[in-house]
């Protein structure tokens, strides 16, 4: 037998090495890590792990180590994960158990010995949960220990395990726990999967990279002298080995064992022929059984293999020992099977199968596994097996087999696999005769309300090819590829006779719908209003109630009519009548919404609140997720802020308790930070906000969460932050137009351009809203559900015509802007507290713009918005209480609106300048002391409060008619130079950051009279 080539020196790595001691030590005080480990084939990656675990071990750390298998082109679904607890599940026994306890339903799909299967439907949501409980499983025994789990070979990982890992990166905030992933960076081409993975975990702190390099020619020859056990070497030998393994270990390793035996020549560049010089100096019968394991996947039960080989038990542990021996495999940990030593070695002797030969031996691997399944794996048995009988050739065993696989994959919440399995079938499908399919293809599998072909008297009988096509368009729609799931859809509509067969086209029509949506593609809209016209005058059905009930909600969306809503009430009857339960709470949440927006928020409210009951007692949490963020939003639009917080925070709880964060968690948070906002509290909104910024789940809402992070940023004073988000949500929300949307984003985007000093550009806002009312057709007016959204609109854009009077480009069009706005709150007829106060303020602004507001307009103002709680209206309202008392002269009255806006916790950064600079104009003081024991002389002008020189107010007044620095100097007769200068100090004076802001500025603050 010959010696193994490994080196038994550890050559370098240190810096890596000291990478993965700190993260152990951040982990081990509570901070969560993740260390991502890349390189080519053979760099060492899995010695360098090795090491770092051997020095790991130790009282208080529990190491455990999962591999990605390898199984034709594709991976097993969760296998790194199953064998790392199954490991886990040996060193801990019952306190694995007691960990675990109240999810094993769940988590016996990772680790069947945690008992009988649940019996919850295998969709989205519980494979949401199987995320949740894993997580939650780290989390209770990382408590008393330290967790170091190894993922290993990532780039043979499948999509299911690589979200479950995410899932565990990014929501393991306080476990003690360590992730270590490996993957053959040389293995990545531009489109392999594992590409996004990365580059969305490079965006979390507590994610590392560490990439492999290949040795230097000093790392080399270090590993030569352990290689041969000599510190005394060639200098030609190291460079002759340097040069031709360019530094990588494992080269190096197989270079230095023909050496070792004399075989310094000879060998060609290939590196197939370098792969496989050891191998082919085998015994034959060693051969054969190392072409028959590379047949089997990276790795091979010893009862499979022994099965397949067909052999004595002697010949083949002679065979292993001295494949073992040699170091072209080793035996698995658990002591069950055996691995190539390096992947590389495994694809080189299947590349060098016959085609005939490589056929042969999968049938034999199908054949026996097919006789007893016991001999491989439990968990990945389905999914080799199909690939076994794809992979030999044989249409009419692949075909069941696939589907079959694809069925136990959806039972696993493990849909992109299934996917695959299913796209197999396609391919196979016209490979196999009727005959075999009518006999040996399994029934339709569950895809949702789709009514499979074969469907007759409640019995699933015959499978036909439109059923796989949906299972597989429900499967890509839930994996996240949306566009194959719309390829699929497409083919499916060949098949399908829609005047035959309506239930079934009008279900791929909602699927198409629901991608387009998501997708942000226009279609949705036709999709829908055609799946409408199939269902309609067809018996009552699940698939009739779920068209329905989805036309209506996306309506509610956009901009609803009555029809909508009777929509809904026949969706939630026909729902009722058929058993669709789940489709039934939709729908009752949805005409909650629309009860509401067409002015019965009492009866909406009331809806929506027992749907949500009934979820709570017996619907599915996805449901229940649903119905507490309709009401949330629904209380906050109503100005029931804290109400609007508490169901908000319950969403998410329950989200986060049954792992459904990634569907809806982005909404449920935005709606969170929406009431935070509203009552005060942006610490607690900017820190969920930033939780949310490179999460990939959030993507769908980040129109809405950029809009809110704009809105964070212009309170805090940050206007440059505030119109790059306006900006990314306004581009993010250009294919789908929806008002709950568009017109809080319309009143950001006129702040904005007010606060920049733009108000003809604020103004251009204002207009495209109230140009987009006037396009509505004459029998549609305004319903209570615009209210929310447009009152603060029309607000502020009387708000911004009355603090651009005095600029001559604004005075021009301003008497026709206010007629509009008037003419448009005309219509509205608000009927909740929040509402009128608002309306209030309006008409207040309005006067303001027009000169004519009192202090006793604004007055009565204050006390509508005082009872809604809310102080952002609230802040407006006083301060411009203050500032109308103080132009008619009742200084001492002013301190008071003054002292309750400044202590309002929803003043913002731009609020309190304002009132800083109105004090300082005015000679008031707003300490707790008699107006009148510190009451400076009142400026004579307001400008100069802020220092202005003659010379600069002269500048200014330019200034603020946006001419340039050289019109500036033509005007005044001074260069410039000299003209850029004043502006500077102008700049520091008024302490602005812009041009534009110093104009909206001067014409807020009435600089411009003097």
């Amino acid at each position: 037998m010959e010696q193994i080539s490994v080196s038994p020196v550890f050559v370098g790595r240190g810096t890596e090495i000291g990478t993965l001691n700190a993260a152990l030590r951040r982990a081990a005080a509570g901070q969560p890590q993740a260390v991502l480990v890349g390189g080519e084939a053979g760099v060492g990656k899995t010695r360098l792990v090795e090491e770092f675990l051997t020095a790991a071990c130790g009282p208080g750390v529990v190491t455990t180590l999962g591999g990605c298998l390898e199984v034709g082109a594709e991976g097993l679904p969760y296998a790194p994960l199953a064998t790392a607890l199954r490991r886990l599940h040996r060193s801990l026994g019952v306190e694995l158990e007691r960990a675990a306890q109240g999810m094993e339903g769940h988590l016996t799909r990772l680790l069947p010995e945690f008992g009988a299967d649940d019996t919850e439907p295998n969709d989205e949501f519980s494979r949401a949960q199987l995320f949740e409980h894993t997580a939650r499983l780290f989390e209770r025994l990382s408590v008393d220990r330290t967790i170091v789990l190894v993922v290993e070979d990532l780039h043979w990982s499948d999509r299911s395990t690589r979200e479950l890992l995410a899932y565990l990166i990014r929501t393991l905030h306080r476990a003690r726990v360590l992730i270590v992933a490996t993957y053959r960076s040389d293995d990545l081409h531009r489109r392999h999967p594992l590409r996004p993975f990365l580059a969305e975990l490079d965006r979390l702190r507590t994610v590392q990279r560490v990439e492999l390099y290949r040795f230097e020619r000093g790392e080399v020859a270090a590993q030569l002298a352990g290689i041969l056990g000599t510190d005394t070497l060639d200098r030609q030998l190291v460079d002759r080995i340097h040069r031709r393994s360019e530094g990588n270990p494992f080269f190096v390793e197989e270079l230095a064992g023909a050496h070792r035996d004399g075989c310094d020549t000879g060998l060609t560049d290939s590196l197939r022929d370098l792969l496989l010089v050891r191998v082919e100096a085998l015994p034959d019968q060693t051969q054969r059984m190392l072409r028959i394991a590379a047949e089997g996947g990276s790795y091979v039960e010893h009862a499979l293999l022994e099965a397949v080989l067909d052999e004595s038990e002697d010949v083949l542990i002679d065979a292993l020992r001295n494949a073992v021996g040699v170091n072209v495999l080793r035996p698995d940990t658990d002591g069950e099977g055996y691995r190539f030593r390096h992947a590389l070695v495994r694809e080189a002797i299947s590349d060098d199968l016959l085609p005939g030969e490589r056929y042969r031996i999968n049938r034999r691997y199908a054949t026996a596994l097919e006789q007893d399944g016991s001999l491989a794996c439990n968990n990945g048995l389905p999914a080799r097996l199909a690939n076994y009988w794809y992979h030999a050739h044989d249409p009419g065993r692949a075909l069941p087999t696939a589907l079959e696989a694809a069925r136990v994959a959806r039972r696993r919440n493990a849909f992109a696999e299934q996917l695959g399995m299913l796209e197999r079938a396609l391919e196979l499908w016209d490979e196999v005769s009727d005959e075999v399919r009518a006999e040996n293809l399994r029934p339709a599998d569950w895809a949702g309300t789709y009514p499979p072909c074969g469907h007759a008297g409640g019995a699933c009988r015959l499978l036909h090819l439109v059923d796989v096509l949906a299972e597989a368009v429900l499967a890509a729609r839930r994996a996240g590829d949306r566009d194959r799931g719309l390829s699929l859809a497409k083919r499916a509509f060949k098949l399908l006779d829609e005047e035959a067969e309506p239930e079934r086209a009008a279900w791929f029509r909602m699927q198409r719908a629901l991608m387009l949506g998501h997708l942000r593609r226009s279609g949705s809209d036709e999709e829908i209003e055609r799946a409408q016209q199939l269902v309609a005058g067809l018996p009552a059905s699940p698939v009739q109630a779920e068209v329905f009930a989805l036309a209506a909600g996306h309506a509610m969306l956009g901009d609803p009519v009555e029809a909508d809503r009777e929509l809904a009430e026949r969706a939630v009857a026909i729902a009722r009548e058929v058993g669709a339960d789940a489709v039934e709470q939709h729908a009752r949440m949805t005409l909650g919404n629309l009860s509401a927006y067409f002015g019965e928020p009492e009866a909406g409210l009331a809806l929506l609140t027992d749907a949500v009951e009934r979820s709570r007692r017996t619907g599915p949490v996805d449901v229940l997720c649903r119905g507490l963020n309709n009401l949330s939003s629904l209380l906050l639009g109503l100005g029931r802020a804290a109400e609007a917080e508490a169901l908000a925070r319950e969403g998410l709880a329950v989200a986060r308790g049954n792992g459904l964060l990634a569907n809806i968690g982005a909404l449920l948070t935005g709606n969170l930070v929406e009431s935070l906002l509203a009552l005060g509290h942006p610490a607690e909104a900017e820190q969920l906000l930033a939780e949310l910024e490179d999460d990939p789940t959030a993507r769908a809402y980040h129109p809405f969460l950029d809009r809110l992070r704009a809105e964070l940023r212009l309170d805090q004073g940050d206007l440059a932050a505030a119109e790059e988000y306006l900006e990314r949500a306004r581009v993010a929300g250009r294919q789908v137009r929806q008002a709950q949307h568009d017109l809080p984003l319309a009143r950001l985007a006129m702040r904005v351009a007010t606060r920049a000093g733009r108000p003809l550009q604020a103004r251009a806002e204002l207009l495209a809203v109230l140009d987009h009312l006037a396009d509505r057709p004459t029998d549609r007016g305004l319903s209570d559900g615009c209210l929310y959204g447009l009152l603060p609109v029309l607000v502020e854009g009387a708000a911004g015509e009355a603090d651009s009077r005095g600029s001559a480009a604004a005075d021009l069009g301003r008497p026709v802007v206010l007629r509009r706005v008037a003419e448009v709150a005309a219509q509205l007829r608000p009927r909740t507290a929040l509402h009128r106060g608002w309306a209030a303020l309006l008409a207040a602004e309005l006067a303001r713009a027009e000169e004519t507001d009192t202090p006793e307009q604004w007055a009565a103002v204050v006390r509508q918005l005082r009872d809604t709680g809310l102080g952002c209206p609230l802040g407006q309202a006083l301060y411009r209480q203050a500032e109308a008392l103080l132009t008619a002269g009742r200084r001492e009255a002013a301190v008071e609106p003054l002292r309750e806006v400044q202590a309002l916790a929803t003043a913002g950064r731009y609020l309190r300048q304002d009132i800083g600079r109105l004090t300082a104009r005015s000679g008031l003081s707003l300490a707790a002391q008699p107006v009148s024991a510190a009451r400076p002389a009142q400026p004579a002008e307001p400008a100069d409060q802020f220092g202005l020189t003659p010379r600069e107010r002269d500048v200014l007044h330019r200034l603020a008619q946006g001419r340039t620095n050289r019109q500036i100097a033509e005007e005044l007769y001074i260069s410039p130079k000299t003209a850029s200068v004043h502006v500077s100090n102008i700049l520091a004076k008024l302490s602005v950051g812009s041009r534009g802001e110093a104009a909206a500025l001067a014409h807020r603050l009435h600089l411009l009279g003097a």
